[in-house]
Parts: C-alpha cells; sequence; structure tokens
C-alpha cells in the first residue's frame, strides 16, 4: 500500500499538484452544488470558457505570468457574466441563452489570441492546464482564493440555501437582495475557475467543479451532507487521478476528471438516493 502512494512521498512536484487540487476539491465543488441546485450547472461550463480571453490577453501581455492570466481570466469572467446578465434583464433572452452566446465567442476569441503569439504547446497549456508543472506561486493564488470562498461562502451560506430553494421568500423577508447574492455567488465561480484553470486548464477545471457536485445528489438529501460528500468525491478523484497518471503515464489533468467521472457513473448507478441498481 506504502508503495502505492510512493510518488507523493519522494516527489515534490506530486505533492505540489495533489495540495493544488485538495484546495480546489474543498472550494470549488461546493460552488457546484449550490450551481446544480439553482439548476445552473451548464452556467459554469460557459464561464469557464469565458476566462479564456482575458487569460490570453494576460499571456500575450506577459508571457505565462500567473497573476497576469489570473488578473485577465477574472476581469472577461466577470464581464461575460455581468453581461450576459444584463442581456438577460432587458431582453427577452433567457439567461442560460445568453450564456451560451457570449462563453462560444469567448472561447473562440481566447484560442485566436493565443495562437497569435504562442505555439499549439502554448495553447494546450492553457485549454488543458499542466497539473505536474504547479509551482509554489500557484499554490499560494489557489490556496488564497480557496480560503477566501470558504469564508466567503460561510457569510452567504444561507441566502444561498434560501434563494436556491425559495428566491422569493429571500426577495421578501430576507435583508439580503436576490441580484447582490447572484452577483457574490458568480464572483465565488469565477474566481475558483480562474483557480482552476492555473491548474487544470480552461476546459478541464469545471469537471472538478461539478462532477462530485452532481454524484452527490445520489448520496444525500440533505444540503450539508451533499457538500460534505462532494468535496470528499473530488479529493478522492484527485488522489486517484494522479495515481493513475503517474502508474500508467496518463496526463494527470484529465485522469483526474475521468476518476471523478467514473465515480459520477458509480453514484448513478449504486447511490440510495435515486440510483438506478437502488430504484430496481
Amino acid at each position: 500500500m506504502l508503495s502505492l502512494f510512493h510518488p507523493f512521498i519522494e516527489f515534490g512536484f506530486m505533492r505540489r499538484a495533489l495540495i493544488a487540487c485538495v484546495a480546489l476539491s474543498i472550494s470549488a465543488t461546493p460552488l457546484g452544488v449550490f450551481l446544480s441546485l439553482r439548476r445552473m450547472s451548464l452556467i459554469g461550463d460557459a464561464l469557464s470558457h469565458a476566462v479564456l480571453p482575458g487569460a490570453a490577453i494576460g499571456y500575450l501581455l506577459s508571457g505565462l505570468s500567473l497573476v497576469a492570466m489570473g488578473i485577465g481570466g477574472l476581469i472577461a469572467g466577470l464581464a461575460v457574466a455581468l453581461l450576459s446578465g444584463a442581456v438577460s434583464r432587458f431582453t427577452p433572452l433567457r439567461e442560460d441563452a445568453s450564456f451560451a452566446g457570449f462563453y462560444l465567442g469567448s472561447l473562440a476569441l481566447g484560442v485566436t489570441l493565443v495562437s497569435l503569439r504562442g505555439s499549439s504547446v502554448d495553447l494546450l497549456h492553457v485549454l488543458f492546464g499542466s497539473l505536474l508543472a504547479v509551482d509554489a506561486p500557484a499554490i499560494i493564488l489557489v490556496g488564497a482564493i480557496a480560503a477566501f470562498t470558504l469564508i466567503a461562502l460561510a457569510f452567504l451560506y444561507r441566502p444561498l440555501v434560501i434563494d436556491a430553494f425559495d428566491p422569493t421568500f429571500l426577495r421578501a423577508q430576507s435583508r439580503w437582495s436576490a441580484p447582490l447574492v447572484h452577483g457574490l455567488f458568480l464572483t465565488l465561480v469565477v474566481l475558483n475557475l480562474v483557480a482552476g484553470f492555473q491548474v487544470l486548464g480552461t476546459l478541464m477545471s469545471v469537471g472538478l467543479m461539478m462532477l462530485p457536485a452532481a454524484s452527490s445528489r445520489f448520496w444525500s438529501r440533505h444540503l450539508s451532507m451533499m457538500l460534505l460528500n462532494a468535496m470528499a468525491q473530488a479529493v478522492a478523484a484527485s488522489v486517484t487521478g494522479l495515481l493513475l497518471s503517474w502508474h500508467f503515464s496518463l496526463p494527470a489533468g484529465p485522469a483526474v476528471v475521468l476518476s471523478a467521472t467514473a465515480l459520477f457513473f458509480i453514484s448513478i448507478l449504486t447511490g440510495p438516493c435515486g440510483g438506478l441498481l437502488r430504484r430496481t
């Protein structure tokens, strides 16, 4: 058993990759649970692509600088979230359709911008990340975002729960306004996607956010247990994916997301709350 986990003991880059994934697991997956409860699961995917043009502009200006790409990605993600909300508010277009339009344009623009200066290797780095190349500044950034997210969720937990199940009550009875809660929530989502693209890339980061969140619905009907289950599944997928990557020479980021996908299918089949085998 010890030999199985030997890579984490001997190699620093494996430990750094694991720390980054665990930090993402405990901050991004609770947001994924709330996205799922609010029927906004695909909006997380849209925002992950919306980060790309800002990250690409940061790359064009400063190369593979974590600070420049992170700030650019945050600005781009928040801009798409605000623009999509404004379009859905002042036009007949629904919010999901508005997000779809903006994210498709953002993805195309981001790929074009990276291709103007970089090589195909640079483009793959931005799209799929370099999990095994995570360095100390990236860990500090991801850890800071994870800590801030957990603190913010502690303050926003009650209004988020009310808004997910009864937004009318939030507007009528709470001191929190629904647009403010929605805006703060989307800001946290964008922040975690910025942290995720530093590690898993823009295309893979949403996988660690949404797959464990979707799986947790099959294991409990209590929100607190769903949140804990989602975080545990994300950590398990991170450890399993990194070990598979090491022992079978697989790309690390996709291996982590594939591990989360395997847990998702296991949950669909065997989960006590609606799993197919339990139902039959």
